[in-house]
């Protein structure tokens, strides 16, 4: 699939361009051991890095970063972008972040009166295949970073070529420092969409499933990489 992005001319060598997120991990997932000795139990234990759902969800698609530095300091933001060209007619703005009012999230959960929401301002526009749409979501298991971007779903072989940005909550009050450029904002998945009619049929687990369920169960407990070496399909 070849997904294209586009940024003005004069952004081009100033940007930090959307990145594989499998080619992202952040550092604290590099420096994770693969056990962990769990000493009331006298036993080691496998981190999630060795948990192959984790990964994969961590590694899918493809990450936009944070155009600049981004300080925050005393419930204020502050950013110095003194090489950013300026605005230019017709296209976003200079401000790597803007707001929606608090009323636009009211009787959501997300709402707060005394807090508005954040917006990360995107630079590049993105054109996609036909027949596909995109999932931007928070960078998965990412609960590190001080805010929470929001999801939602942008048919972007229709909306081609466009800017989408990305709203998103504080949510870490505590938090004194700068976000560093280059940091995921958002977490974007290329997802089909078909004519697909779903329906569920419920029901009670019978006699050889569980047989099954047990075995399988044993065999991920006695036999380290089982679920991978047996049930993993290899992500491209």
């Amino acid at each position: 699939m070849l997904i294209k992005f586009r940024c003005l001319p004069k952004l081009f060598s100033i940007l930090p361009p959307p990145i594989l997120a499998k080619k992202a991990t952040p550092q604290w997932l590099k420096n994770m051991p693969m056990t962990s000795f769990i000493e009331e139990l006298e036993y080691d234990v496998q981190t999630v890095k060795q948990c192959p759902p984790f990964i994969d969800a961590m590694t899918a698609g493809f990450l936009i970063p944070l155009p600049c530095d981004l300080e925050f300091s005393k419930g204020q933001f502050k950013w110095n972008w003194r090489e950013f060209p300026g605005v230019v007619a017709g296209h976003t703005g200079r401000s790597p972040i803007t707001y929606h009012h608090p009323n636009q999230l009211a009787t959501s959960p997300l709402y707060r009166e005394d807090q508005i929401a954040l917006k990360f301002v995107c630079f590049w526009t993105i054109e996609i295949e036909e027949g596909y749409s995109l999932l931007y979501t928070h960078p998965f298991n990412r609960l590190d970073l001080p805010f929470r971007s929001f999801t939602g779903i942008v048919d972007n072989d229709k909306f081609s070529g466009e800017y989408v940005h990305f709203p998103a909550a504080w949510v870490n009050e505590s938090f004194e420092g700068i976000i560093e450029k280059g940091t995921p904002v958002i977490q974007v998945i290329p997802i089909k969409r078909s004519d697909l009619e779903m329906k569920l049929d419920i029901g009670k687990i019978d006699a050889n499933q569980s047989a099954q369920m047990t075995k399988t169960s044993d065999m991920i407990k006695t036999n380290t990489g089982y679920y991978k070496k047996n049930f993993r399909v290899k992500k491209p």
